[in-house]
């Protein structure tokens, strides 16, 4: 099995997981609001909708994406709520879901269908097949834990967040190139604990500076959906200290982040904290909000 075909199995799975969430909600319920100021439920899964038809139209029209990106630019602030917003406002609950589950099937089929080596344009620097789907399973699992946490649900971690990690470690320069700042010099090694107690590593072994915690700490960490002071993961050396108060795994401006529980414990393995949407989009390269999109 291809590398790429694997992820696109993982996101299937992603997606299902959170669409047993919002299958059986009651509009009411649709117009609960998330931790994302502004965005209900409704927004969450409007705004998967929207971003999984816009990658769909970059791996299939690149001229027409090439519009997208021209209306982005224009609106930089404003464009990704606006598209969620207009969405919720047109569509029936039952009509988004209908919609979100059409065009993620139609994202994956596609991205099985593509040529081997293919590279997607997208809002960054154009994607391979595996990066396009490694980025919209972040998204997916960040926007789904946001729903998660409105519901007050606690989900399983799964070993697929691998991938999430993946980008969150790749992303380190660059959570200090956006605020202004030169990255270490040094790699850093990072170990993380995976759901069923394996290692997941990233880094040189020897390294100085490193980084140790639960897979799912680390994943809320960079997704900005839940405060450092909450999660149990652990730094030694001050480089690697100070990147977990700015780490991030998407592009764009970070945003305030949640804020800590203030209930005098780290999260450990326990499940969801509190958080906000993305960012502007994922280094991986997705158009995200942060504070959390």
């Amino acid at each position: 099995m291809s590398d790429a075909i694997a992820v696109i199995d993982d996101l299937r799975d992603e997606s299902e997981e959170l669409d047993s969430l919002v299958a059986e909600l009651s509009d009411e319920e649709w117009a609960v609001a998330t931790p994302a100021p502004g965005w209900t439920i409704a927004h969450q899964i409007a705004h998967l909708t929207w971003t999984d038809g816009v990658a769909v139209t970059a791996a299939t029209d690149p001229g027409a994406f090439g519009a997208e990106v021209e209306a982005a630019l224009a609106a930089p602030e404003s464009f990704v709520d606006e598209a969620a917003g207009a969405a919720v406002a047109s569509s029936s609950p039952a009509e988004l879901l209908r919609r979100w589950r059409a065009g993620r099937e139609r994202l994956q089929e596609v991205l099985r269908e593509a040529v081997p080596g293919t590279r997607i344009p997208w809002y960054g620097p154009p994607m391979s097949l595996a990066s396009m789907a490694t980025a919209r399973l972040m998204e997916t699992w960040a926007h789904g834990q946001d729903v998660a946490d409105a519901l007050g649900v606690v989900r399983a971690p799964a070993e697929r967040l691998r991938h999430v990690a993946r980008i969150g470690v790749r992303a380190r320069d660059y959570a200090y190139v956006v605020r202004g700042a030169t990255p270490p010099g040094e790699a850093f090694r990072v170990e993380l604990t995976s759901p069923g107690g394996g290692l997941i590593a990233f880094g040189p072994e020897g390294a100085a500076q490193r980084v140790t915690g639960p897979l799912l700490d680390f994943c809320l960490l960079v997704t900005r959906r839940a405060h450092r002071d909450d999660l149990a993961l652990r730094a030694v050396g001050a480089e690697a200290d100070g990147w977990l108060d700015i780490a991030q795994a998407f592009a764009g401006l970070p945003g305030a982040g949640r804020a800590p529980r203030g209930d005098g414990g780290a999260r450990g393995d326990r499940g969801a904290g509190g958080g906000r949407r993305e960012g502007e989009s994922e280094v991986a390269a997705n158009p995200l909000r942060s504070e959390g999109t």
